[in-house]
């Protein structure tokens, strides 16, 4: 993280994550996901340098939360995004898991992905589908 400070707002108030720990000393700050307890995220300032790492984290969320993420992004001034970049208006599935995804970037530019495994058979050879269209295709079975 360039910036320890601004990160902590990303993460803490933007995207709601529970603060477990911090040392201000040595410019760290963990958050719970999924929970207290379950997972942490750590956040280390990494100074000025002019090298820069680029990280895909991914967290499992419910699929409700997931369906309301693109809204909820937007109204916080972040755009929402498919896996290839692209603004979007709902989750992509990404058949091969089944799972639906949105991404979306933190200000370090790390991508950040919330993801829900879906309960429904694999499908790999669609590969990546929209959310509407994989519901399409779902009802289609029933």
């Amino acid at each position: 993280m360039a910036n320890l400070e601004r990160s902590m707002k990303f993460y803490g108030k933007t995207l709601g994550l529970e603060l477990a720990y911090e040392l201000p000393e040595r410019n760290v700050a963990f958050y719970w996901i999924g929970g207290r307890g379950k997972s942490m995220l750590g956040l280390w300032e990494t100074g000025s340098g002019p090298q820069r790492m680029s990280l895909h984290l991914a967290f499992s969320v419910e699929l409700s939360d997931l369906l309301r993420a693109p809204d909820l992004l937007r109204k916080a001034g972040i755009e929402p995004r498919d896996l290839g970049g692209r603004p979007a208006n709902e989750p992509v599935v990404l058949a091969w898991m089944p799972a639906a995804a949105i991404y979306f970037q933190d200000p370090d530019g790390h991508q950040i992905e919330f993801l829900c495994m879906l309960p429904d058979s694999p499908r790999p050879d669609l590969n990546i589908v929209s959310w509407s269209e994989w519901q399409s295709l779902s009802s289609g079975k029933n």
